[in-house]
């Protein structure tokens, strides 16, 4: 046997590799049902580059959108299995579970509770999206309701978000308040642009980064890349922690165990903050300055939480 033959035995399958592979939890791989896969077909390809990246597991999480997406809990569910139906007649071992990119609403926590919104594969863990080109009016009281209700809230790709410069501030208050935050591997490696890689990057080294996703939304303009954005998030924070971004939070974010038994995002090693050249240079806070006072997007969440957890005698 030659040293390509003995490499190739020993090489998993892609069966073998999926039993403890990585867990993409942002993923529009539903067909017809957003502007992610338009059809089975697209679909089931999704799937095959999943299993080839070595992703075991993804959360089916079309956009919840009123005026724009009708879809509900009971609509994603099904989607969702008759999508694994389809995956198991093609024999592609990819697990689907449920869950949605949750759009903001005034009755948020009420809608989770209905079925008409829905959580991670059913557990605490649930993806907010917030509107892309403006900073809602009290963003705060959204987020402290679903913590009060027992949620954990997961912010979806804040580095894309337009408003981040402005409000950034805002990010951090919230990270520090308990709020999970989801980077996109795209962003890492510069598919939505030079602003988006900055913040993807600069919330890796700060450490308030708990998920990675791929927030797939095809196989050529968006397609699944889930071991590329872990490759280049590791280049920052190690390996150890680029795992647990697509491996080992995921898959407690889906056993529902508790935020403080996983475990916490590590930051870059002090000198990875530094930018070279003039990249960031002129960015809000860029040069680590914070505004005085608390933002007023977010003012006093950390406070009311606190109270919360004192009246309950914690």
């Amino acid at each position: 046997m030659t040293d390509r033959d003995s490499s190739l035995a020993q090489s998993p399958s892609p069966q073998e590799r999926v039993a403890n592979g990585m867990i993409d939890l942002h993923c529009h791989i539903l067909p017809g049902l957003d502007d992610g896969a338009p059809d089975l077909s697209v679909s089931l390809e999704m799937a095959k580059v999943f299993v080839a990246d070595g992703v075991s597991v993804v959360a089916c999480t079309p956009h919840i959108l009123p005026g724009l997406y009708h879809n509900d809990g009971p609509h994603i569910r099904r989607a969702v299995a008759k999508l694994q139906e389809e995956l198991k007649k093609a024999n592609i071992p990819l697990k689907v579970v449920t869950g949605a990119d949750n759009h903001i609403t005034p009755t948020f926590v009420a809608e989770l509770g209905s079925g008409h919104l829905l959580s991670l594969g059913d557990t605490r863990y649930v993806l907010v999206e917030p509107p892309h080109h403006v900073a809602p009016p009290r963003l705060e009281d959204v987020f402290f309701d679903l913590m009060v209700a027992g949620y954990v809230p997961i912010l979806t790709h804040p580095e894309r978000l337009t408003w981040i410069e402005a409000h950034y501030s805002t990010i951090r208050r919230l990270a520090e308040a308990g709020v999970w935050m989801q980077l996109t591997a795209g962003s890492l490696a510069g598919a939505f642009g030079r602003r988006p890689r900055y913040w993807s990057e600069r919330m890796l080294d700060e450490g308030c980064a708990q998920i990675l996703a791929t927030d797939a939304h095809d196989v050529k303009r968006r397609p699944p890349n889930l071991q590329q954005g872990r490759d280049l998030a590791a280049t920052r924070v190690g390996e150890v922690e680029a795992n647990n971004m697509v491996a080992g939070r995921p898959r407690g974010v889906l056993a529902n165990a508790a935020p403080s038994s996983l475990a916490k995002a590590v930051p870059a090693a002090a000198g990875s903050l530094e930018r070279e050249g003039s990249e960031g240079s002129h960015e809000p806070e860029a040069a680590g300055k914070r505004p005085s006072g608390r933002p007023s997007a977010l003012r006093g969440i950390a406070d009311r939480l606190r109270a919360w957890s004192v009246r309950r005698g914690e």
